[in-house]
């Protein structure tokens, strides 16, 4: 599979030599920094190859730009496909080569027969929201508190690393269109978020960036559940509200689970002159019993 954007053209394929499974600890480093690696070693990325997994690279002719593995997965009832890592070099981080590699995944594991890929992703970083649930139509289904623990990359040194579990059932209509590029408009995104309730408040803090001042249950047939827009900034600029965000936003979604709402989209919004990320939730039809596993932790 190849594809052209710009000056460059990708070829899209699955990595089968040494140097290539090699490549994928070099472009991790890249991408996380020398202690942030999170894969797994080229002799285990040959196994995950060579019986059911996958490792898919984009390659500008014999240089990896970017990698996604995913291993077979079984719960017991049936079999499916689990994401294990999409990274993709910083130079070509601005060719939608995240959502392109996820895309030749799903062609690839439906080949294999199967017809769900589930993962995880940090649920405050708006880009992951924006890829996994807004173009490629997965359904957040579980929250994982510190989920992997302490990590040493760039990005979660120092954090708890929370993740957000989905589902992506890779042939359903709903996917379909929005792989191609079939998404609400921004007039119906803002009509919806303004239908909706809130679940996390917030308010600009004293660094200038927004954090959240409450977290309340979700009440009516919708609600909306913001997260940072800029994650690195917050980490950056102020790491106490980004502690205050980690907490509001996982007390949020255990109420929302709990109480029957699911993740349908994400959106970013101009709102109160900034951009800002929210995802959007619905009630769940049926009746539902509330679970309490959390208190507000701000």
């Amino acid at each position: 599979m190849a594809a052209g954007r710009g000056t460059e053209t990708f070829r899209f394929r699955r990595l089968e030599k040494p140097e290539e499974f090699r490549q994928v600890s070099e472009l991790e480093e890249a991408v996380w920094g020398p202690e942030g690696t999170v894969g797994a070693p080229p002799p285990l990325l040959r196994i995950f190859q060579d019986n059911g997994g996958l490792v898919l690279g984009a390659f500008v002719d014999i240089y990896l730009a970017g990698v996604t593995t995913s291993l077979i997965g079984w719960d017991g009832q049936s079999l499916y496909h689990v994401a294990h890592l999409t990274a993709v070099r910083p130079e070509y981080q601005n060719h939608h080569l995240g959502f392109r590699l996820k895309a030749y995944q799903r062609e690839e594991v439906l080949k294999l027969g199967l017809s769900e890929i589930r993962g995880t992703f940090d649920p405050l970083q708006s880009r992951n929201a924006w890829l996994f649930v807004r173009r490629l139509g997965a359904v957040p289904d579980r929250y994982f508190p510190h989920y992997f623990g302490q990590l040493h990359d760039t990005l979660s040194r120092g954090t708890e690393t929370d993740r957000l579990r989905y589902s992506w059932t890779l042939a359903t209509p709903e996917v379909e269109r929005r792989l191609a590029g079939t998404v609400p408009s921004a007039e119906d995104d803002r009509q919806r978020w303004e239908r909706s309730a809130p679940i996390v408040e917030t308010e600009t803090g004293e660094t200038g960036l927004r954090v959240p001042s409450a977290v309340a249950e979700p009440s009516g047939p919708s609600a909306h559940l913001e997260i940072p827009f800029d994650l690195e900034a917050l980490l950056e600029h102020d790491p106490a509200g980004a502690r205050r965000w980690r907490h509001a936003v996982r007390d949020a979604f255990r109420f929302a689970f709990d109480l029957g709402y699911v993740v349908d989209d994400y959106t970013v919004l101009s709102a109160e002159h900034e951009r800002r990320g929210f995802y959007l939730l619905s009630k769940r039809s049926g009746p539902t019993e509330p679970k309490r596993s959390a208190t507000p932790s701000l």
